[in-house]
């Protein structure tokens, strides 16, 4: 069966937004946003880094950072500490309540872990390991 690219966009874009909603059920999300979420989870994975650091990875102006990095400030979920070389630069980690949230998203990965554990067959995960190299062009520039 042939399916245009109208109907496979659709179902697409349904099946993810599905998957994300069924994801966050699983644990609360402290109502982060996706450029939150995206900082967040690059500091826990990668250490600290500078605003600089953060806009260029993920692809957004300074001044998109520098609103993101605030309110994540906000929240209490940053620690800034002053470069000892370069006093005008700022290093960001992670604080202990934003671990907490990392606890949270650990627990997330576990559950879809266990499901594509128990619902798919060896085969059948490889078949969405290649079609997620496939959608992951989708997300290039």
């Amino acid at each position: 069966m042939v399916i245009s690219t109208v109907d496979l966009a659709r179902e697409l874009r349904v099946l993810v937004g599905r998957l994300r909603r069924r994801v966050k059920e699983v644990t609360d999300t402290y109502e982060l946003t996706a450029s939150q979420l995206a900082v967040v989870s690059r500091l826990g994975r990668e250490g600290p880094a500078t605003a600089s650091d953060l806009a260029a990875a993920e692809r957004v102006r300074p001044q998109s950072m520098a609103a993101t990095i605030a309110a994540l400030d906000e929240r209490g979920w940053l620690v800034r500490r002053l470069d000892p070389g370069d006093g005008r630069k700022q290093w960001l980690s992670l604080s202990d309540t934003a671990r907490e949230h990392l606890s949270d998203k650990q627990m997330r990965e576990e559950w879809l872990c266990q499901a594509l554990r128990d619902r798919y067959t060896d085969a059948e995960r490889a078949t969405i390991a290649e079609a997620l190299e496939l959608l992951g062009r989708l997300t290039q520039p």
